[in-house]
């Protein structure tokens, strides 16, 4: 089976989470693609959803799933999201989609967030997939100077504009084993509008598909 097959996987087995008649809020990345494609098999059920991209955005409605502004929102019940990385303490690397920002919006006012992964995803130490961290362009050089201080090695990601109108540094070579001191230090910095790490907002449960079915993960309380 290919990885493709365990993401798909892990996005049908989210649907058991959705309550009849909710909002959802909808993350973005090839493995929610494939949760939005499950999601129309119930979308009678639910009112609509919320969504962290522009691209969701269209994917839902393509499917005729009502979306609703994120602004008009304080709280929702559930969150559905994937991951580029994801530890055994929940706490994830978000933003290979460019979308970190609004994903960590709906991930603040949700009750329960859940992250659908395959299983290459699980690591035990945070930053073999590079940070990605949204900026004001002018900050571009300041950021980039600051991560080499952390030991980083900054890249410019080329031909990426997020959907706030801004771009995205990515942090490579970063050893991240204190996920919240990294992410506070990173989002203090002057221009940075906010970094892929999702650790003081980790996931509540994650959904791991594998060759043997989709696993599942709990944080511990």
């Amino acid at each position: 089976m290919t990885l493709n097959q365990f993401k798909k996987k892990a996005a049908f087995a989210a649907l058991h989470y959705i309550r009849p008649g909710s909002i959802i809020g909808v993350g973005t990345g090839t493995t929610i693609f494939y949760f939005i494609e499950a999601l129309k098999n119930i979308k009678h059920k639910i009112c609509g959803a919320v969504s962290s991209s522009n691209t969701s955005t269209l994917l839902l409605k393509k499917q005729g799933i009502p979306v609703f502004d994120l602004k008009n929102f304080h709280s929702l019940t559930i969150y559905i999201d994937s991951a580029d990385e994801i530890n055994h303490q929940m706490q994830m690397i978000k933003g290979g989609g460019a979308a970190l920002t609004r994903e960590k919006i709906i991930a603040a006012i949700a009750k329960k967030f859940i992250c659908i992964v395959d299983n290459s995803k699980i690591v035990s130490v945070l930053g073999k997939f590079p940070l990605p961290i949204e900026i004001i362009p002018t900050a571009l050089s300041y950021i980039s100077k600051e991560i080499v201080k952390l030991g980083g090695k900054p890249k410019y990601r080329n031909n990426t504009i997020t959907d706030n109108g801004n771009v995205i540094l990515d942090a490579y070579n970063l050893n991240i084993e204190n996920p919240i001191q990294m992410e506070h230090t990173f989002n203090a910095l002057p221009g940075v509008v906010t970094v892929g790490l999702f650790a003081s907002r980790c996931a509540d449960i994650a959904l791991v598909g594998t060759k043997n079915g989709v696993t599942t993960m709990k944080k511990n309380k």
